[in-house]
């Protein structure tokens, strides 16, 4: 793992330690997370957020363990951060920060007051969601520690304010449970019970959200702690309430488990990678699922097939894939995959999540062999082909003219580049987008392949393919030089230059062959340190920023904000074309220690100097740069 380490001089200035979130995640779809300088920016960060059924479903729990140190003098000291709506930083713990680290992905804190040096390391349970947060002194002392256990119970997309009932907290013998919702455990609790009111959230602010809530101040765990190498823990759970997660093993196991699933990367920058991917993959009561970013997307599946390769075969995880495969294999209707999202219920609302599944199971089969999965398959991809042959939802359909795919309906937005501004598509791309057609020859092609290697009839699929390919290289090349966005849109054919068109080169079965002059062309107006712009600077519409609030940041999302998961089809169309990328991911490289740490970010700012914005921990991003690298 590339070594992820700030002095002072990071821990110690509230903004940039504060721009650095760490990311613990469960294997449910639960995490802990927060900042390098302890401060809580977003209403996402707490030490226990509890995933429902589905991942998307989660709830803030323990917000926060704030320490208290007696030293033997009496005189107290505290080391939380917090800011409050008044605009006051109070306490300013961060300023007694002196290192913060991730050791092997566990992020470990390191405070000095004079001669006493106290560590903080905090570990998730793997499978459960349970955290343990461990103090430890490590010279001076001796000291009296005290915990203050700051608590909610709410949605995490919202907020919970002192305006309503306090969360219900009963005492145990050795803690309390929150709303019989989670449970806390330590030693010398000392129940309390109080409102702190108007935590300020700065980022949330910025993302023009509500910024504060009310913390309800819950009571306090304390032990002395003599001597160098004295602990004090306390764990937090859901779940079974009465099934105590064992005291002093959590961050050990974690710890083991972290290197072993690093050893699957070749470099340390492999490592850290294979290990961020871990975080998205998920076991739900339904089975393995990915969860496309941390901390506010849930499972969509044009995200988990696009992240299949990087996330399931690239870390030698194929049996959990091909169990996902499996699963979704068996959400497809009217030959369209199910895209259960966020909302919480089952719609089928995307043109490409279909396009991106048989992609995953081609891939799946190639990397592993598995002809087995094939066979079992096969069926459901005939009728795939021969849903979308006939016509299904939105207008998705093959034009009997050209064998290609065209789609739209009013009001829609099929494809990945789906943002909404009150409702109303920002890029619609009504017709037949080129990475959809893409994807569609790609399919055909798979399709027909795997057939041949089971023995299988492949339907429709070959006369399908001859078509859509003569088409697509017939139609799809520019006068401009690159290849046109959208043909037969409202407007006729769109010669926006986006960097949807790289996977008519990238994918294996790309319907072009590589064309060093477009990909020279889109990669001189596209390409930044952390991957390429979803529109050229000088094109119509472009957005520099993607920064505000919600309209203002979804105005923006595909119209020039840069996409670190298009470097996967990147290095693909780059290799085809002769041309060396081995300096491709060094912006990235860059980043993992930035934002989301030891992570990549959803987006970045098409304007240089292209800092991160979006979601800080996500899918595709890590699963693309993962498996470009390797492969």
């Amino acid at each position: 793992m590339i070594d992820i380490g700030f002095g002072p001089q990071v821990c110690g200035d509230l903004s940039a330690g504060a721009a650095k979130e760490w990311l613990l995640t469960d294997g449910r779809g639960g995490y802990a997370m927060g900042t390098v300088s302890g401060l809580r920016t977003r209403r996402y960060h707490a030490l226990l957020v509890v995933a429902g059924n589905t991942p998307a479903a989660r709830h803030a729990g323990l917000v926060g363990l704030d320490p208290i140190v007696t030293l033997a003098s009496g005189a107290q000291v505290r080391l939380g951060t917090h800011e409050w709506a008044s605009g006051a930083v109070e306490p300013k713990g961060h300023e007694l920060l002196e290192r913060f680290d991730l050791a092997d992905g566990l992020p470990r804190w390191r405070w000095r007051i004079g001669d006493v040096v106290l560590e903080r390391e905090i570990a998730m349970t793997y499978g459960r969601p349970g955290v343990a947060v461990v103090h430890r002194l490590i010279s001076g002392g001796p000291i009296r520690l005290a915990l203050d256990a700051l608590c909610t119970w709410r949605d995490a997309h919202g907020e919970r304010y002192a305006d309503g009932p306090p969360p219900r907290v009963v005492p145990t013998a050795d803690g309390a449970t929150v709303e019989q919702s989670y449970r806390m455990a330590g030693p010398g609790w000392t129940p309390t019970g109080q409102w702190w009111r108007g935590a300020h959230h700065r980022a949330e602010a910025g993302r023009g959200l509500p910024p504060q809530e009310d913390l309800w101040y819950a009571g306090r765990f304390g032990a002395a702690l003599d001597a160098p190498g004295d602990t004090l823990e306390v764990l937090a759970w859901a779940g079974d309430l009465d099934d105590r997660p064992a005291a002093g093993t959590t961050i050990d196991n974690a710890r083991e488990r972290h290197r072993a699933l690093m050893a699957a990367g070749p470099d340390p920058v492999g490592a850290t990678l294979a290990l961020a991917a871990d975080a998205f993959i998920v076991r739900t009561p339904a089975g393995p699922d990915v969860v496309a970013g941390y901390p506010w997307f849930g499972a969509w599946s044009r995200d988990t097939m696009t992240a299949y390769e990087g996330l399931f075969l690239a870390t030698g995880r194929a049996e959990e894939g091909r169990e996902l495969l499996r699963s979704y294999a068996g959400t497809l209707s009217e030959g369209m995959l199910a895209n259960t999202a966020d909302t919480g219920s089952v719609e089928y609302n995307t043109c490409d999540a279909t396009l991106w599944f048989l992609h995953a199971v081609d891939r799946h089969v190639a990397t592993t062999g598995d002809t087995d999965l094939a066979a079992e398959l096969l069926p459901a991809l005939r009728g795939v082909v021969d849903a979308h042959l006939k016509g299904t939802r939105y207008g998705i359909r093959v034009d009997p003219a050209d064998g290609l795919l065209t789609q739209g309906a009013p009001g829609e937005a099929l494809t990945w580049m789906d943002a909404r501004v009150y409702g109303v598509p920002v890029t619609a791309r009504a017709g037949k987008p080129v990475e959809v057609n893409a994807l569609w020859v790609n399919g055909l092609a798979a399709i027909a392949e795997l057939a041949a290697g089971t023995n299988q009839d492949p339907g429709a699929a070959p006369a399908a393919l001859s078509k859509a390919l003569a088409s697509f290289r017939a139609r799809y090349p520019s006068p401009a030089g690159w290849l046109y966005d959208v043909l037969d849109g409202p407007g006729g054919n769109d010669m926006a230059l986006r960097p949807n068109q790289l996977l008519a080169w990238s994918l294996p079965h790309a319907p072009l062959g590589a064309d060093l002059a477009a990909l020279r062309a889109a990669g001189a107006a596209l390409l930044t340190p952390l991957g390429p712009r979803s529109l050229a600077p000088d094109a119509a519409g472009y957005v520099g920023q993607h920064r505000g609030g919600p309209a203002q940041r979804d105005g923006a999302y595909h119209q020039g904000t840069v996409w670190p998961w298009l470097l996967g089809p990147f290095a693909d169309a780059s290799r085809r074309a002769g041309r060396q990328i081995g300096e491709l991911f060094t912006g990235i490289e860059s980043h993992l220690p930035e934002f989301g740490l030891a992570s990549v970010s959803e987006t970045a700012d098409g304007q240089a100097p292209h800092a991160a914005t979006g979601c800080p921990f996500q899918a595709w991003s890590v699963a693309e740069v993962l498996r470009a690298r390797r492969f």
